[in-house]
């Protein structure tokens, strides 16, 4: 299980650069289980896409609704099953389907198909907000800063993926464990993060809402 301890800030200096929108990926999700037929070919779409531009951030959640086809799958998760649905609901599709794809959580499309992909990853480059707070990673005291004014209120969550030699899998960086933090209405604040594996931080609307930023936690 993740550990998380938040702190308020003070004026405290956090060492690293904000991250501009110019450098801020398009988080990629991919919602898939072993016992979809058609996901194997959307892992390999994942692992092009990856190979292939440096203007996104992948992660693959596995979902548990479809174990009762065959064997569980063992990375299945609910809190997969319920970011899916929640995109589901608040996106007003018809139906959770895998494999089925996010982009910053404000678009989907089936994640077999590169040129849908490649197009709603375009969209989402051209329409983000402008002023999105501060994200600052101090990898040295393993803290997030976030800067800023806010209109609504913001969530920050922590993903824990494996990636590297932890991945014995063909997936692009499988989700393992997440935690949320308490609603964010701007001001200066930091996170103390601890991770078991890799780690990536989303800052987003509440509920599973439209991601502003991902910052891989190196």
């Amino acid at each position: 299980m993740l550990r998380f301890f938040a702190l308020l800030l003070c004026a405290l200096p956090v060492a690293g650069p904000a991250m501009s929108e110019a450098d801020r990926p398009v988080l990629v999700e991919l919602f898939a289980n072993q016992n979809c037929p058609a996901c194997p070919k959307a892992h390999r779409t994942m692992r092009q896409i990856e190979a292939e531009r440096d203007d996104v951030f992948i992660l693959t959640w596995i979902v548990n609704y479809w174990d009762y086809l065959g064997e569980p799958d063992p990375m299945a998760m609910a809190v997969s099953r319920d970011r899916q649905m929640a995109y589901t609901d608040r996106l007003a599709l018809r139906a959770p389907y895998t494999p089925q794809s996010f982009y910053d959580g404000a678009k989907e499309c089936p994640g077999t198909r590169k040129s849908d992909i490649s197009r709603n990853i375009a969209q989402r480059m051209q329409t983000r907000e402008p002023g999105t707070p501060d994200m600052i990673w101090n990898r040295d005291t393993r803290q997030i800063a976030l800067r800023g004014q806010t209109d609504v209120p913001l969530q920050l969550s922590i993903v824990e993926y494996l990636s590297g030699n932890d991945n014995q899998t063909s997936m692009v960086n499988p989700v393992i464990a997440m935690e949320s933090f308490t609603a964010w209405h701007g001001g200066d604040i930091t996170y103390q993060v601890a991770c078991k594996s890799r780690c990536a931080a989303l800052l987003h609307h509440r509920d599973a809402g439209e991601v502003l930023i991902v910052l891989p936690l190196d």
